[in-house]
């Protein structure tokens, strides 16, 4: 069975479930705004800068790992050769099927 609800209807609230309700809507706002604030002062913030020295830190990073793979170190030349081989393959298939 449903319950009706008319103007007749009375709704009751102790005073412990009220100051839950009110409590709970003040953490709710304070929340909220503190989150607001800390949004922007992130995007007041200046973004990070790379310095010239850190650009060429990873700059010679990179080259040494592509010289790495172009040489034959630890099999990892052997590695890239089996991969462009096996890739061959693969297009061939693709190609069949099409």
């Amino acid at each position: 069975m449903a319950t009706e609800v008319s103007e007749n209807t009375k709704f009751t609230l102790d005073l412990k479930t009220i100051s839950l309700i009110v409590g709970f809507s003040v953490s709710l706002a304070t929340t909220y705004f503190s989150l607001k604030s800390d949004i922007a002062l992130a995007m007041e913030k200046p973004e990070p800068v790379i310095t010239q020295q850190e650009y060429q830190y990873k700059d010679e990073i990179v080259r040494q790992t592509i010289m790495l793979t172009q040489q034959d170190v630890d099999g990892i030349k052997d590695d890239v050769q089996e991969i462009k081989e096996s890739l061959k393959v693969l297009e061939e298939r693709l190609y069949e099927i099409n």
